[in-house]
């Protein structure tokens, strides 16, 4: 397959790939791929959704390089002084940001509390009241977009700025890309429309009404941002001969801490980035609708995918190693 046969491919798709918009790859430091669908341009952005857990991974990082942080292992609430804690609740002032990160950390739900989170008027405290539990600290995963709100409170409180701005200092602008802005709404209409609407969105992340920004979701970016993104991970943190990251974190955030199960494709899971094979030097973040930062560190290739919403597609690494790498 060559690129014509690869773009006429996704054209005609009647299945999974047929809402993909944009693929982009980086091989060695240069463009090898470049295509768009559905009217989309190599610029616009589309909410990644959960892609963004991996952006707030490398804030993380980029917190702990700072020294905002002292260390993973740093517990939650030694950023929150002021959040009154549940009567009788323990189990919350064990919980580590390592815990965040590789969604080990313990709530008091079934399933996520959306609505009453959602509607709040600061989502970062009203997930804070289901962190903890009887059970404590079980190191079983749990997957929690609304967790990672947590997350969000963390860098903002440790660095003393809103998180938005950290991540366009720290990370968009020295990466040579768009910074964001600040969504502005958060109705119950507008949340709805964010997920559903397949028109490029502007270069923005959600946010809550204290603008602090969604952390499980809601990032808009384009399939080149993801790309350039990927290809930083694939240096170890450095793009364009600058240290964005450090290698030690980066290495630490890579590597496998968790055996993901069925659900998950038994993928690894180190700080919200997935590593799909067990010997072989490939990671992801990964969002619904078959949004993904794909890495290959053996060959130095980064490749973005964004899509709009489309139920039931959750990664695209086969589709990349099938489909996409042998084009480039």
């Amino acid at each position: 397959m060559n690129k014509e046969e690869l773009y006429s491919f996704v054209s005609d798709s009647a299945g999974n790939e047929s809402n993909i918009c944009q693929i982009y790859a980086i091989k060695n430091g240069k463009t090898v791929l470049d295509d768009c669908w559905h009217g989309f341009k190599t610029r616009d952005a589309m909410n990644v959704n959960s892609v963004t857990k991996g952006i707030m991974a490398l804030l993380a990082g980029i917190a702990l390089d700072r020294g905002c942080i002292r260390s993973v292992d740093q517990k939650v609430m030694d950023f929150f002084p002021d959040y009154t804690v549940k009567r009788g609740e323990k189990t919350i002032y064990d919980v580590t940001i390592r815990h965040l990160l590789t969604m080990t950390a313990p709530f008091k739900y079934r399933s996520e509390p959306w609505t009453k989170v959602c509607t709040s008027d600061n989502w970062t405290l009203a997930i804070l009241d289901f962190l903890g539990g009887k059970k404590g600290i079980t190191g079983e995963f749990k997957y929690a977009t609304l967790g990672i709100q947590i997350l969000a409170g963390v860098i903002e409180n440790a660095s003393g700025e809103k998180c938005i701005d950290f991540a366009n200092r720290n990370l968009f602008k020295p990466l040579g890309l768009p910074e964001r802005k600040i969504h502005g709404d958060s109705s119950k209409e507008d949340q709805f429309d964010f997920f559903m609407n397949k028109n490029p969105r502007k270069y923005e992340w959600y946010s809550d009404p204290q603008d602090t920004v969604t952390a499980g979701w809601g990032l808009c970016m384009s399939a080149f941002d993801m790309a350039v993104i990927g290809a930083m991970v694939a240096n170890y943190g450095l793009y364009d001969g600058k240290r964005i990251i450090s290698e030690e974190y980066l290495r630490d955030m890579i590597s496998p801490h968790l055996k993901l199960g069925e659900r998950f494709g038994y993928m690894n899971y180190g700080y919200l980035w997935y590593k799909p094979y067990d010997d072989r030097e490939v990671y992801a973040a990964i969002g619904d609708s078959g949004n993904i930062i794909y890495v290959n560190m053996e060959r130095n290739v980064s490749v973005g995918i964004t899509g709009s919403f489309k139920p039931r597609i959750f990664d695209r690494v086969d589709f990349i190693e099938q489909k996409v790498l042998p084009v480039i």
